[in-house]
């Protein structure tokens, strides 16, 4: 018995001693694991830290004249709802109701130590007045006044103009929006409904979102972290604390937070905050051509063996790319030896080079490649053939036929007139219904054939100010009429 009684003994402390080895592996394992999500944790901890002081609650009062207005929405465009609209700033919309003092509101963040602030160009449009309160506690409310804005990036500079503001402001640093990856980290702060300097995570869903019909310059980064009214124009931001993007866009069938949210990358918007500082405008490169996406059919037509790269379509008279020697059917698939995946892609990357900058273009003609060298010009030297002040504030640009037009709006091909390429959200031309597509034929009873007769038709308002445009959609032709100051 005894034997047994030490063999028994000498089991269970063997089994004590065994217990307590894997008790203290587990307790290791545990501390570990709570080191390592401590450790994660505190990441975000020290970004939030960086970017709280520096992300300030804008008010902006709107002129009368530009107060909202919105009749005949889309209620199946997931851009255009009520929510939408609350998150760019604007009031809820209101049907039927004559224009109105109108107050935006949205979120930005310091650039520099001396009161230069970035948001969205929407938030502070028209604004007579705009007021910035600081995230530092101190709920101090500073005059701003605008240096510059973009429409086509929706992105616009500030400055603190105000004597009794400090001399010192806590700031962000822009970080590299081009070398960011598709399940990054990052951070989103702002003020969603007025709350002060809320701090939100989620990861980096896609980048190079285009097309979404949010601006005229497209290339956004997706992300899922939660954006919600107020955030827009405050800081995305990865976890060294540095602003990967500018808050500018969600969509939302709900009125909520629904996962997908859209910011403009920091290399855009530190493109143009250099040239807005410096020179209070932005100028863009100019190329001239129409270009074309590239589909299945037209690969094959052209004999490619994929999709990528752009179609030039038609080339503009007098313009850098007629200069140089670009020709319709070229299809471009470098810009200076970076490949080319799409006809939005070109367009962008000239769009974000300055006026003068010389490129090389690789081209495909006829099946060989080429070479082409081209000195960019200024767009706003070429925006006479399609730009007009008038149809600017109904909302709306205007385009010549083309063979593209002819092909993607299925016209035919002996219509004359101009097409509408972009139609402004929220805009009289909006509200009217109408839509890219849609052919104008006239204008104030005269008729038009081109760009050119478009614009002299339309700055001859008259008296009444008022534009009258004869359009045609598909077989319906009808008169719509607009108001013009």
């Amino acid at each position: 018995m005894k034997i047994k009684y030490h063999k028994i003994t000498a089991f269970f402390v063997a089994l004590c001693i065994t217990s307590s080895c894997f008790a203290n592996v587990f307790s290791s394992e545990k501390d570990s694991s709570l080191s390592a999500a401590r450790a994660f944790s505190n990441a975000f901890v020290t970004a939030a830290k960086m970017a709280t002081p520096a992300v300030v609650f804008i008010k902006a009062e709107i002129s009368q004249e530009y107060g909202y207005q919105f009749d005949n929405q889309d209620p199946n465009d997931p851009f255009g709802d009520d929510f939408f609209n609350r998150f760019f700033g604007g009031p809820p919309q209101r049907r039927n109701r004559s224009p109105q003092p109108q107050v935006a509101t949205g979120s930005g963040f310091f650039v520099s130590k001396d009161g230069y602030i970035m948001t969205n160009y929407h938030v502070v449009k028209n604004a007579k007045k705009i007021y910035i309160t600081t995230s530092n506690g101190k709920n101090k409310e500073l005059n701003a006044i605008i240096v510059g804005g973009d429409p086509q990036t929706d992105l616009a500079v500030l400055k603190i103009d105000d004597d009794e503001s400090p001399e010192n402001f806590p700031f962000l640093e822009f970080g590299n929006s081009e070398d960011l990856q598709v399940g990054e980290w990052v951070i989103a702060v702002g003020n969603p409904f007025q709350l002060e300097s809320t701090v939100t995570a989620g990861v980096i869903s896609a980048k190079g979102r285009q097309d979404l019909q949010i601006n005229d310059l497209e290339d956004f980064i997706q992300t899922d972290a939660a954006v919600n009214p107020g955030n827009s124009g405050g800081p995305l931001m990865d976890l060294e604390g540095k602003v990967i993007g500018v808050n500018t866009a969600i969509v939302s069938k709900s009125g909520g937070y629904m996962g997908i949210s859209f910011a403009v990358p920091s290399d855009i918007a530190k493109n143009i905050y250099k040239q807005v500082v410096e020179t209070g405008s932005v100028s863009r490169g100019f190329l001239g051509v129409s270009l074309q996406p590239i589909d299945k059919e037209l690969a094959e037509a052209f004999e490619l063996k994929g999709t990528e790269g752009a179609l030039i379509a038609d080339v503009v008279p007098d313009s850098p790319a007629e200069k140089a020697g670009l020709k319709t059917g070229d299809i471009v698939i470098a810009l200076n030896r970076t490949p080319i995946k799409s006809a939005a892609h070109l367009r962008n990357d000239v769009m974000l080079l300055e006026p003068g900058t010389k490129i090389t273009l690789t081209v495909l003609r006829e099946g060989k490649e080429k070479k082409i060298k081209v000195t960019l010009g200024n767009i706003k030297d070429h925006k006479a053939g399609a730009y007009s002040e008038v149809a600017e504030k109904i909302g709306f640009s205007v385009e010549n036929i083309t063979p593209e037009t002819i092909k993607n709006y299925y016209l035919d091909p002996k219509e004359q007139g101009v097409i509408i390429n972009e139609v402004k959200k929220g805009s009289m031309a909006y509200r009217a219904g109408l839509k890219p597509g849609f052919l104008i034929m006239a204008v104030n009873h005269q008729k038009i054939v081109d760009t050119t007769e478009f614009n002299e038709a339309l700055q001859n308002t008259g008296a009444s100010n008022r534009a009258l445009l004869l359009v045609k959609q598909g077989d319906s032709v009808r008169f719509y009429s607009f108001k013009v100051n």
